[in-house]
């Protein structure tokens, strides 16, 4: 019933009949108009667009649909003697003022969702859904298919502005929505091309946005007292991938290959390789 509301939302259904407009004006607008869908070129592109269309439709609904992890009723923290009046303190901040309960590292509470959120990134209204440990690597799978065709659709849609006869009797009604459509289109591909390449950075970096945000605070502070900060989780680019995408390379763009991720409470420091 949860899965059901997820994606009977505005904004799911929004994007949902944006990648359908997206795919017929591309396939059946420019490809035609430019290619022939009936010559090998055409088919050729438009199988690609329409392998590229159907993964990012297919990653979005993972996103949609997976729970993003919730932390286990039985969890605890990793204390070894709660009586200590110290580790009793060190506890309680590791406590949801929310929830009540104990959060695991890197678990943030959910204003929307109204729950603690394992590894949360952000909440995200168009998928309805928070990103977090178990549907991070989705969301950037979604995201990166997302770019790769919209990046696909403006160089179909560049040839055809080049080939389009400006000195007709349409030329007018075609100019505004050649312009209206490669603006949107633009746009677009902007956003998902910043929205990839800010995950990269992250995936890179083993840090989710709220991360991003509480590091650039704790390094101002560290800076002030005249130490140096580094992200607890950075264990090295290689791992930081891998502890995402996973081991096989041949697995890193399928949405739903998971199988490496673990229980979400625990995860490797520096301080493990040190």
């Amino acid at each position: 019933m949860v899965k059901t509301k997820r994606c009977l939302s505005l904004p799911v259904l929004a994007v949902f009949l944006l990648m359908i407009f997206f795919y017929y004006t591309t396939i059946f607008v420019f490809i035609d108009y430019w290619l022939g869908l009936q010559s090998s070129s055409g088919i050729f592109n438009a199988s690609i667009f329409t392998l590229l269309a159907f993964l990012t439709l297919f990653s979005f609904f993972v996103c949609v649909l997976s729970d993003p992890g919730h932390v286990p009723p039985s969890y605890l923290p990793d204390v070894e003697d709660i009586t200590h009046e110290s580790v009793k303190d060190n506890a309680e901040e590791k406590k949801c003022d929310k929830c009540f309960a104990y959060k695991p590292p890197r678990t943030h509470h959910c204003r929307v969702c109204r729950r603690c959120v394992l590894k949360m990134d952000h909440h995200c209204l168009w998928i309805n859904n928070c990103v977090g440990y178990w549907n991070y690597k989705a969301f950037f799978v979604f995201a990166l298919y997302a770019t790769i065709a919209s990046i696909h659709s403006m160089v179909l849609f560049i040839c055809c502005v080049y080939q389009e006869d400006w000195d007709s009797d349409q030329g007018s009604s075609l100019k505004i929505f050649y312009v209206m459509y490669g603006t949107i289109l633009m746009g677009m591909m902007v956003t998902l091309l910043t929205l990839s390449g800010w995950h990269v950075y992250l995936i890179l970096q083993n840090m989710t946005t709220i991360e991003y945000y509480e590091g650039k605070r704790a390094k101002w502070l560290a800076a002030k007292s005249g130490k140096s900060y580094r992200h607890p989780f950075n264990v090295g680019a290689y791992t930081n991938i891998t502890s995402i995408l996973g081991p096989n390379m041949l697995k890193w763009l399928c949405p739903t290959a998971v199988s490496h991720l673990k229980d979400g409470v625990s995860f490797p420091t520096i301080r493990d390789n040190s």
